[in-house]
This record gives C-alpha cells, sequence and structure tokens, in this order.
C-alpha cells in the first residue's frame, strides 16, 4: 500500500557514511518532533535526479529552512558510498542536504514508492517523489506518474504548497 497524506512513516534504518564509514540512522530520530522534508528518487548519477531533482532543493533549501523545515533528506535505493559520492559531486551535501541510502530498499518498499525496470537495471528502485513530514506525519506527498519526470515532486512544488 502506498503511503499517503495524513499516514505516519514506518519505521526504518537507513545508512548514512560518516567519519569511519557506513551508520546506520534510524529514520524516527530524524522525524520526531520535527519538521523535515524528504524526496526520493531512482539513483544517484542517474539523469533527472542529477539535472533537476536534487538540485530543485539545493535551490530552495533556505527558503524552507525560513519555513520551519529543519532537515531535508535525500533517499535513493544506493549504497551509502555512493550517496556519498553524488552529494559531495553535485554540491547537495555542502548545500546542507542529507543523503540517505536505502540500500535494500526496506524504507522505499514500506512506504509503495518501489519499482522495477529491469530492462536499464533498476530492480526495487524509489518512485519519485517529495514530502513534508511533522513529528513522523506527512503533511504533503507529491508523486511524479514517470520515474523521468520531476515537477510535481520538485523542490520548488513542495515549497509552494507549505503554509506559510
Amino acid at each position: 500500500m502506498t503511503i499517503q497524506q495524513g499516514d505516519t512513516l514506518p519505521e526504518a534504518t537507513l545508512l548514512q557514511m560518516g567519519e569511519d564509514g557506513p551508520k546506520q540512522v534510524a529514520l524516527s530520530e530524524k522525524i520526531e518532533n520535527r519538521k523535515v522534508v524528504i524526496f526520493g528518487l531512482p539513483g544517484a548519477y542517474t539523469g533527472t535526479c542529477s539535472t533537476a531533482h536534487v538540485p530543485s532543493f539545493m535551490i530552495t533549501h533556505d527558503d524552507f529552512k525560513a519555513k520551519g523545515v529543519d532537515e531535508i533528506i535525500c533517499v535513493a535505493v544506493n549504497d551509502p558510498f555512493v550517496m556519498k559520492a553524488w552529494g559531495d559531486a553535485t554540491g547537495a551535501s555542502d548545500t546542507g542536504i542529507t543523503m540517505l541510502a536505502d540500500a535494500e530498499s526496506q524504507f522505499t518498499s514500506a512506504i509503495g514508492m518501489n519499482f522495477s525496470a529491469p530492462p536499464v537495471g533498476f530492480v526495487n528502485r524509489s518512485k519519485r517523489y517529495s514530502m513534508l513530514v511533522e513529528n513522523g506525519v506527512v503533511q504533503i506527498l507529491n508523486t511524479e506518474p514517470s520515474p523521468g519526470e520531476c515537477e510535481i515532486s520538485a523542490g520548488e512544488t513542495l515549497l509552494e504548497s507549505m503554509p506559510d
């Protein structure tokens, strides 16, 4: 079942590169008593993800902060080594975006955002979406109809849909 506005996010453990290698990150610690933006995408270094989706949140980062967002998190079904390298390569990490790996697609599958396209090597990857989460509850959810599109889930669109 796909997550919907008003639903509580499931508990999940994601991965992030730390100084000593990969470390586990409990999603609950990121969202409890906080206002967080989470955006998911098919994969690091892929076309639309690199040229549109991540940049849309880099451009709007300060505007989200001005609206009280505590953290912006990018989730992809990749390993934490790739997510760190991609965050560094795009400048997303320097902007303040948290790059988290859902290496086994556990979170992505639990929220019903997984899809597969074996001809291009995508198995249990993430659909493209963005959401505003307050204290673990999805307040706004924007999902793209196609993984190659990035308008509904772009940072600018989510920002515009948030109350002032």
